[in-house]
């Protein structure tokens, strides 16, 4: 008798895409309030055949903050040919070719970047968090206009993605997932700019982590012990 197969069921997460299209950070976010057992099922999207270019659909800035939330979230990660080199023009799928069209190449860049870090290990077999963003100071109502959420696994820097997904610049305090946070001291490096922060253990752990964040920026930050 042969062996039984399994077969995963997936689904697009249209809902995800529409959301991040009407370029409003709560709906996104409330999408995430989920369970596991239904994110899991789910293939991640920008553009497929049924939709618009992605670069035709998202602008510059506003497109990048939502491929990072989009492929930094658990489930399937669907690409598009033509997406990493920042095509507008949709073609087909009825038709064997496309027209030529040069790349973009800051986005081709960012692209690339974005799958190098999704090559990380954690990204595959981790576990996947959303994250409580609180305000800033008393008035502050920004922390609404953000999306954090964490990977973490046992032996490995913990990933923090933090985004504003907004138009204006926004502030909150990020509760990390971390139990022994005031320990020990941290250096979080963002691995789309490449900078680095030192960050008091105590502090993080008192407070949170202080984001201060220009329109439709995007964070990956890697959390290793100093």
């Amino acid at each position: 008798m042969g062996a039984a197969t399994t077969r995963l069921q997936l689904c697009y997460d249209k809902r995800l895409y529409d959301r991040l299209r009407d370029h409003h950070a709560w709906p996104v976010r409330e999408h995430f309030l989920a369970g596991l057992d239904y994110q899991d099922k789910l293939a991640r999207f920008l553009e497929n055949h049924d939709e618009p270019r992605a670069a035709a659909t998202f602008p510059s800035g506003i497109h990048e903050a939502a491929a990072v939330i989009t492929y930094l979230l658990p489930g399937l990660r669907f690409f598009h040919q033509g997406q990493f080199e920042g095509c507008k023009k949709r073609i087909s799928p009825h038709l064997g070719r496309g027209p030529c069209e040069p790349p973009d190449e800051p986005i081709k860049k960012f692209y690339e970047r974005l799958l190098s870090i999704l090559k990380q290990p954690i990204l595959r077999d981790g576990s996947w968090q959303l994250l409580e963003c609180q305000p800033a100071w008393d008035g502050n109502w920004t922390n609404d206009c953000f999306i954090a959420f964490a990977w973490h696994s046992a032996g490995r820097a913990p990933l923090v993605v933090v985004v504003n997904y907004a138009a204006n610049k926004i502030q909150c305090h990020v509760r990390l997932p971390l139990a022994d946070l005031s320990a020990k001291n941290w250096r979080l490096e963002d691995q789309l700019s490449g900078c680095s922060y030192e960050w008091n253990g105590c502090d993080l752990a008192a407070r949170g982590l202080y984001v201060d964040q220009a329109p439709r920026q995007a964070s990956i930050f890697a959390l290793n012990q100093r």
